[in-house]
């Protein structure tokens, strides 16, 4: 009688409905998970990944046609407590560096396909992290060595930008212009002078045209049309951007109530109305600016008013827009208008309207920081645009994080065979159980090379033993060459990233895939009820 209580009563710790899942088979499920996902994208890697398209089912069933790892995982509704964290590192890296985003997730994925081996074959998992750790280390402190770093040369330095943007960029969908775009991201970040601030580059979407028109402008481009009776270029222009309601000149009839018993008061109303108006045009005038630029509406008498001493009035300029524009030209927003010396008004040598396409846009050229510029995309449609704008923010990421951290490492599946070389190398040293799971390690980075050549449908079990040994000589510069199906000279190729890239990808996939392995149980709460709201 006694000895049956005890096991009811374990079970009746959890509500109703949850589920626990224990030991081995908690442990298959978060694999199970992790690599699903890793499978997921791992056909998006390399210069001959493929696209994804995601459709949501919300209203609109809007289409997202892409290649960004994170772009992709971030778009997934996963159930798989495993599956998260791989989702999670993927956008933390988009976040962090740009870039890489596919990579970390096929690493991680590889790696626990390597752990689950090994559990398999009776070794903790305690002893596979610590092999994991002292292999990551190991990668990161060979790829130190190999880094070049061309800071004190700035031809040479920007000749790697330059590869790095085209690497960036070839596995993308500008793959096919992309000289014309590592040198619109390489210039958009030079301008930056440093600063990994990417708001002053400004991306605009135009549709129409083909990518090969997109161009960098100088300067600053609104998105706005000018309004009318005004003037359509100003030359040294005093800009004073503005957050305000500029449209009380009538009475609003929302919540306000008058009582009057004739006509002729209503009238007198709107007369004090618009004398107030009249003042605080009056005011912003006072600022002795000749370009006025709100983020609400401004209402036709107010805009007559400016129009009449000259000034240009832009309204309805979004909140990016003013933010972006206050950030630009030196200004910052106001809101009252009182005291004019006290408000910095924004400044820049020319505001003229231009067309693009068939639209037009308001640029203002010759701004005071001259970091800032506008690239804006072309192209046949929505889908395609968005897309651009994707990879070309990845590329100016990684430029950006580039120009800071200059050291340089090749691309093409080097950096993986560098890492595991020496890894095997330390394996081979180092006694115990450790050891074995330092050599999953380095087969775990070989996958990256391996799906850069499935994905190109070439012979990767072939391309990657050459690339093996081709790696025993010192100072090697071997790499997997997609485009003619063969181990390739990656300095000839110009193929280079970003030693930063790595290193994140490197460091952020060993944590996940730790994390994933410490787990031995799984809890999956009880769902909350909903009562009958009868």
């Amino acid at each position: 009688d006694y000895i049956s209580v005890p096991t009811m009563a374990i079970d009746r710790i959890f509500k109703d409905e949850a589920s626990e899942e224990k030991g081995e088979r908690a442990r298959m499920s978060s694999f199970v998970g992790a690599m699903a996902i890793a499978d997921l994208v791992k056909t998006t890697l390399g210069p001959k990944g493929m696209d994804k398209i995601l459709q949501s089912t919300g209203r609109g069933r809007e289409v997202t046609v892409t290649n960004d790892g994170a772009t992709i995982l971030k778009s997934l509704h996963i159930d798989n407590p495993a599956a998260k964290v791989l989702v999670d590192i993927s956008k933390v890296q988009d976040d962090e560096v740009g870039d890489g985003t596919t990579s970390v997730v096929v690493l991680a994925g590889e790696l626990l396909r390597e752990a689950e081996k090994l559990v398999a074959a009776k070794i903790h998992p305690m002893t596979i992290i610590a092999g994991f750790r002292m292999a990551a280390d190991c990668a990161r402190n060979a790829l130190v060595e190999k880094v070049v770093d061309n800071k004190e040369n700035s031809e040479k330095f920007r000749l790697d930008l330059m590869n790095i943007a085209r690497t960036t960029l070839s596995s993308k969908i500008l793959s096919q212009d992309k000289e014309h775009f590592a040198k619109l991201a390489v210039d958009a970040v030079m301008r930056l002078k440093g600063s990994t601030n990417l708001e002053s580059v400004q991306i605009i979407k135009k549709p129409g045209g083909s990518l090969i028109d997109s161009f960098l402008d100088e300067g600053f481009i609104l998105d706005k049309k000018i309004g009318i009776g005004q003037p359509k270029r100003i030359e040294n222009a005093k800009i004073l951007v503005a957050n305000t309601a500029m449209d009380t000149d009538k009475v609003k009839i929302y919540g306000a109530r008058v009582r009057v018993d004739s006509m002729s008061k209503v009238a007198e109303i709107e007369g004090a109305e618009k004398e107030k108006m009249k003042e605080k045009v009056n005011k912003i005038i006072a600022h002795g600016i000749n370009c006025f630029v709100n983020r609400q509406l401004i209402y036709n008498f107010p805009e007559e008013l400016f129009a009449d001493a000259g000034i240009l009035a832009i309204e309805h300029a979004d909140f990016d827009g003013i933010e972006r524009l206050a950030l630009v030209t030196g200004g910052e927003i106001a809101s009252t208008f009182d005291n004019p010396e006290s408000v910095k008004l924004g400044q820049c040598e020319l505001i003229e309207e231009i067309m693009i396409g068939e639209d037009k846009l308001i640029k203002f050229s010759g701004v005071a920081m001259g970091q800032a510029c506008t690239i804006v995309l072309r192209g046949a449609s929505h889908h395609v645009l968005d897309e651009a704008e994707r990879s070309l923010h990845d590329a100016l990421c990684v430029l950006s994080q580039t120009v800071n951290d200059s050291r340089v490492l090749l691309g093409g599946g080097w950096p993986e065979m560098i890492m595991a070389k020496e890894i095997d190398a330390l394996a081979r040293k180092t006694p115990g159980k450790k050891s074995l799971a330092m050599e999953a390690f380095s087969r775990a980075l070989l996958a990256i090379p391996t799906t850069i050549a499935d994905n190109a449908g070439l012979d990767s079990a072939e391309l990657i033993s050459q690339l093996r040994a081709e790696h025993q000589n010192e100072g090697c510069t071997a790499g997997i060459d997609v485009i003619s199906g063969s181990v390739g000279d990656m300095v000839e190729r110009g193929i280079c990233e970003a030693f930063k890239v790595k290193q994140a990808v490197l460091l952020s996939a060993t944590e996940a895939a730790e994390m994933i392995l410490r787990v031995d149980e799984i809890i999956t709460c009880a769902p909350r009820r909903r009562e009958d709201r009868m």
